[in-house]
């Protein structure tokens, strides 16, 4: 019956670029558009069983249809026949599926890539749980476009990562957190599955468990829930090559979670079969091993790990010494991998000689601190900064009388990070406002959008002023010289930088930290 059946897109339903789809605005992105949720929905529902869609970062992207986030998800709403962004469906006895949707893009704080829960999606799915509690034997697959943090799954460490946009509401720290932390605390949550990565399905950590055996490993604290990675159905929108969907099969035991593979005819692969041992616990096993492609090495991302009351931290954990300071003195590279928490709990660590914050609960990679740029060939030190037992005022620097004796009994100890290079130069790495490290370098598409044609006006201006600068030192000469040429703004080539204080592009993508000249390399 139809009634136990049912298809769930997990978002992202049109490429963000033109498809020709428009003869009067050949620039225009079809993601987000009214044609391509339409074009969506006729082929979702050509199924013939119900669908549920959650919208992801592409889905409100429609910026030349609609003036506002609002109006765009309406029509997403509209075209999907959906009431309201999340969704839950009763698929089987005491079993419900429940989806939550990204409803930011032009209003993103940060990148416009981040998919963003609001926060009355948040409060309607708590609620859920609560009212479908493990202790009466619900069960509950959720469905989102981007995974909760903490859930274990691969990622890609140049591209989300470093962006941002990784997790559900990445940037916010409270939000980021709040859904490990309902994993944590309602065992009716069993599964949840995420695109976003545009990754394939061949990896085991493109699947991972609530619990593992201790002799293999500490244990993982993700609740009673298996976490699922879906790739996706195109050769065009993946990054590895793949091209498959998933299929979860229930039973009386618990459930199966396989592959269909679009590149090779629709074929079915179990890769995982879990049983319910309780109402709160369940066992996965792997149905087989990692299926490797040449390059898959690329996409492997290492995470630092705590260890247990069994287990000790691995070995990239780097130690303070007696004088409570932490040195890596061996300049860094692109093989540098190491870790280090904080005073204040927070913890770095190095990775393709980057230096990335991780959170400080599922040590999930949050966000660059540092370019490989900037760092490369560096040496790090971390010390204490606080307040010396016998301060002494400043008054000599205006505004800064007294500074060095800020604070108050009970401060957290205070610490500088400190980038080092051969000559004895260094750059000392400030936190945020927030007490965070990792730089929120990339603004959202509308203000980037604005930046690039400021760009363009002010390359068409220079342009302008040196074909007018040419033209009248042309017209001085008493006789145009033999070698002189017509002068045309085709063939002028202009320098044009932008200021930004701390962002250095407008590209979607930051890699790049340094201040070119002073903390990175001279560059133009």
């Amino acid at each position: 019956p139809t009634d136990s059946l049912a298809i769930v897109s997990l978002g992202d339903l049109g490429e963000s670029k033109f498809c020709d789809h428009n003869d009067d605005n050949p620039s225009e992105l079809f993601a987000g558009t009214t044609q391509c949720h339409e074009l969506a929905a006729s082929y979702l529902n050509s199924f013939g069983v119900p669908y549920e869609v959650v919208g992801g970062n592409h889905d409100l992207e429609g910026i030349d249809e609609f003036d506002t986030d609002e109006a765009n998800l309406e029509l997403f709403l509209r075209a999907h026949n959906k009431p309201a962004p999340h969704f839950i469906r009763y698929i089987a006895d005491k079993t419900i599926l429940v989806g939550l949707t990204s409803t930011v893009f032009r209003d993103a704080k940060y990148t416009s890539h981040e998919v963003t829960i609001d926060q009355e999606q948040i409060d309607w799915f708590e609620h859920t749980l609560q009212t479908h509690p493990a202790s009466e034997g619900w069960k509950v697959f959720v469905f989102t476009h981007a995974p909760p943090n903490g859930s274990g799954l691969r990622v890609l460490q140049e591209n989300h990562v470093v962006n941002g946009c990784c997790w559900l509401n990445h940037s916010n720290e409270a939000q980021c957190s709040k859904f490990i932390e309902l994993v944590r605390e309602h065992r009716c949550i069993k599964a949840w599955f995420s695109g976003h990565f545009h990754l394939g399905q061949d990896y085991q950590d493109s699947i991972t468990f609530p619990t593992v055996d201790p002799q293999e490993g500490p244990y993982p604290n993700r609740g009673s829930c298996v976490f699922a990675q879906t790739s996706v159905m195109r050769s065009g929108t993946s990054r590895d090559g793949r091209q498959q969907s998933r299929v979860i099969r229930g039973n009386a035991q618990g459930f199966e979670i396989c592959t269909v593979d679009h590149a090779e005819g629709g074929s079915l692969r179990i890769d995982a079969t879990i049983t319910y041992t309780d109402c709160n616990h369940e066992v996965g096993v792997y149905s087989h091993d990692d299926i490797a492609k040449k390059g898959d090495q690329f996409f492997k991302v290492y995470a630092p790990c705590a260890g247990d009351e069994y287990h000790p931290p691995d070995e990239n954990l780097v130690s303070y010494d007696a004088n409570g300071e932490l040195h890596i003195d061996t300049p860094i590279d692109y093989d540098s991998v190491a870790w280090w928490y904080m005073a204040c709990g927070r913890v770095l660590g190095l990775l393709n000689g980057m230096m990335i914050e991780y959170d400080r609960s599922t040590l999930a990679p949050l966000g660059l601190v540092v370019g490989a740029d900037e760092l490369i060939g560096k040496r790090i030190a971390v010390v204490d900064s606080g307040i010396e037992e016998n301060c002494v005022v400043d008054f000599e620097t205006e505004g800064m009388e007294g500074a060095d004796c800020t604070g108050s009994v009970g401060d957290e100890r205070e610490q500088a990070i400190m980038l080092v290079n051969d000559q004895g130069g260094v750059v000392v790495i400030q936190p945020n406002e927030d007490g965070s490290y990792w730089r929120k370098i990339v603004r959202n598409k509308m203000i980037r959008q604005k930046e690039k044609r400021r760009e363009d006006a002010g390359k068409a201006y220079a342009k302008r002023f040196l074909v007018e600068q040419q033209q009248q030192q042309a017209q001085s000469w008493m006789y145009s010289p033999p070698t002189a040429a017509a002068v045309n703004e085709e063939d002028v080539e202009v320098d044009v930088v932008s200021s930004w204080g701390p962002y250095i592009s407008t590209q979607g993508t930051a890699k790049r930290t340094g201040v070119s000249g002073l903390t990175a390399p001279a560059r133009r």
